[in-house]
C-alpha cells in the first residue's frame, strides 16, 4: 500500500460488514457482484468516454475505496487519492453475430468468476466490446459494497452530463459531491437504545424464520450453476390496474407487491404469521441535499406479518403499510443487532427471503439521454440487464415502469426452474385477482388462474352429484 496516495480510512458500515463477511466466505459463488450491461447505438466519442468516467470516478470517494480486514481488529476501508480505472476494449467486428452471441456469453460468464479483489483500490471495471460501425456492448461491473443501485442513476445521470459536455468542449460544472465517510460519521451519532426497544417490541414473540424448506428442491447437486434471475413481465392491463388500485386507496406499489409476498409465504408455510426481509433506501434524510453522496446506503430489514385469512384485504393492506412507516425512522438499524434483539438463536436466518421494489429511475436517466447516442440497458442479444447474486435462498426484485417485471434471484442448490416458474406464475395470478377482487377477505384470493378455477368449481360439482 503506497501510504502517499491514501487520502482517508476510516471504518465500514453494519451493511457493509455484512456483505464483506459474506463475500469473503463463500468467495466461489460470485455474491454481491453486480454486472450492468448497456448497449450504444451510434457516434460513439471514446475519448471523451473515458474521460467522463475518469472524472466520476474522481469525484467520489467510495469510487476510490478498497478494503482491509488482515491482522486487524476492525476491517477498515481505504481511500486513495488518485485512482484510475481503465477502460477496457474489445473490437469484434470482424466476428459474425452468431460467433458474437457465443463470445458475448461467455465473456460476460468470465467475468463474473473474475470476481474483485476487494483490497484493491477500485472495485468496479469498465468494458466496452465494439460489434459494428454504430454498435457497441458496454459492461459496467463492480461490487456491491461501494455502490447500491439507488446510487446507480444518480452516477450515470453524472457520467451523460460530463460526456456530452466533453463532446461539445464545453466545461461542465457539478455542484461538489460528499464524501461517504459522512454517512459513518452520522451513523456513529444515531441512538441505538431508541432503535433497541424498538425492534425488541416489534419482533416480540418471533422465534424462528419462515422457512422455505416446502419449497425445496432434493438432488440439486449435479443441476448446473444458474446465473440469470428468472423473470416475468404483467400485462400493460394488470400494471394499469395496480397503479389505479394504488391510487385510490393511498396506498404505494411497493406496499402492494409485499403484501402479495407476505400472502404466498402464508400459503406456501400454512402458517398466519410470516417474516421476510424488505430491501429500504437507506438514505438519510439529513443527508439528501443538492449534493450527491454515493455509496451504500441500503438495508434489509425484517417484516413480521400477520397474514389473518378472515381479514379484509384493504385493511390489511392499509395496516401493512402503516407497519412499514414506522420501520423507516429506524431502517439505518444493523441487521445483525436486530437479530441479536429478537428470539430467534444466532444459529438461525432471520428471514430466508427478500424483496425490493426497485425505484432507482435508471431507465429514465438512459431515456432523457438527448445525444447523439441511443442507449439502453440490456445485452445486444438479449432484453436481459443486470446481474446479481446475493446470499439469501430467494432475492425477489420488482422493476417498475410501463409494465411491471418481477425477477428472482435464487439458490440454484435449493431450489429448481420449475420451482421459481411456479412462483413468478402465482405472483401474477394473486396480483390479478388483488385488482380484481380488492374488498375480498385474504383466504378467498386464488392462486389459480380462471380456467383452473373453473375446472376446479366444475370437478368439485361433479364429485358432490356422485355422492348425492
Amino acid at each position: 500500500m503506497k501510504t502517499e496516495n491514501i487520502q482517508d480510512i476510516y471504518e465500514l458500515s453494519p451493511i457493509e460488514k455484512g456483505i464483506l463477511f459474506h463475500s469473503l466466505y463463500t468467495p466461489e459463488f460470485g455474491i454481491y457482484f453486480f454486472q450492468m450491461p448497456f448497449v450504444f447505438r451510434g457516434h460513439l466519442n471514446l475519448t471523451a468516454f473515458e474521460q467522463a468516467w475518469q472524472q466520476v470516478i474522481e469525484r467520489h470517494t467510495i469510487l476510490r475505496t478498497g478494503f482491509y480486514w488482515e491482522d486487524i481488529n476492525k476491517p477498515q476501508q481505504v481511500v486513495y487519492r488518485q485512482v484510475r480505472v481503465p477502460l477496457e476494449q474489445q473490437d469484434w467486428r470482424d466476428i459474425d453475430l452468431e460467433s458474437q452471441q457465443e463470445q458475448l456469453k461467455s465473456f460476460l460468464e468470465s467475468d463474473r468468476k473474475r470476481g474483485f479483489d476487494l483490497s484493491q483500490e477500485c472495485l468496479m471495471r469498465l468494458t466496452l466490446i465494439r460489434l459494428s460501425e454504430d454498435c457497441y456492448q458496454f459492461i459496467w461491473s463492480r461490487h456491491f459494497l461501494i455502490i447500491d443501485g439507488w446510487s446507480v442513476p444518480l452516477l450515470l445521470k453524472e457520467f451523460v452530463q460530463l460526456y456530452e459536455g466533453l463532446c461539445q468542449g464545453e466545461n461542465v460544472s457539478l455542484v461538489p459531491s460528499i464524501p461517504y465517510r459522512k454517512y459513518i460519521d452520522w451513523l456513529q451519532k444515531q441512538d441505538i437504545a431508541s432503535a433497541e426497544t424498538f425492534w425488541r417490541q416489534t419482533l416480540s414473540g418471533l422465534k424462528t424464520p419462515t422457512f422455505l424448506k416446502y419449497l425445496d428442491v432434493e438432488n440439486l447437486s449435479s443441476q448446473k450453476e444458474i446465473y440469470e434471475e428468472q423473470r416475468i413481465y404483467l400485462s400493460p392491463a394488470t400494471t394499469d390496474a395496480l397503479q389505479s388500485l394504488a391510487r385510490q386507496h393511498h396506498l404505494t406499489l411497493s406496499t402492494l407487491f409485499q403484501g402479495a409476498w407476505a400472502i404466498l409465504l402464508s400459503r406456501y408455510s400454512c402458517e398466519n404469521q410470516v417474516v421476510y426481509g424488505c430491501t429500504v433506501a437507506g438514505r438519510p434524510i439529513e443527508l439528501v441535499t443538492e449534493e450527491p453522496i454515493i455509496g451504500l446506503f441500503v438495508n434489509t430489514l425484517p417484516v413480521w406479518v400477520n397474514v389473518n385469512p378472515e381479514q379484509s384485504l384493504l385493511v390489511w393492506l392499509k395496516q401493512l403499510q402503516e407497519q412499514l412507516v414506522e420501520m423507516r425512522q429506524y431502517e439505518w438499524t444493523p441487521l445483525v443487532d436486530i437479530q441479536g434483539w429478537s428470539e430467534v438463536p444466532r444459529s438461525l436466518p432471520l428471514f430466508e427471503s427478500i424483496l425490493v421494489y426497485e425505484n432507482a429511475p435508471i431507465d429514465r436517466v438512459l431515456r432523457d439521454w438527448q445525444g447523439s447516442l441511443e442507449v439502453e440497458n440490456a445485452t445486444i442479444f438479449s432484453t436481459s440487464s443486470s446481474f446479481y447474486k446475493t446470499n439469501y435462498p430467494i432475492a425477489i426484485a420488482v422493476y417498475p415502469g410501463s409494465i411491471f417485471c418481477i425477477g428472482i434471484d435464487y439458490d440454484f442448490r435449493r431450489f429448481d426452474t420449475a420451482t421459481i416458474t411456479g412462483i413468478l406464475q402465482h405472483f401474477e395470478i394473486l396480483l390479478q385477482d388483488i385488482v380484481t377482487h380488492p374488498e375480498a377477505n385474504l383466504k378467498d384470493l386464488s392462486l389459480l388462474t380462471s380456467k383452473q378455477q373453473y375446472l376446479a368449481s366444475k370437478l368439485e360439482k361433479e364429485v358432490a352429484f356422485n355422492f348425492v
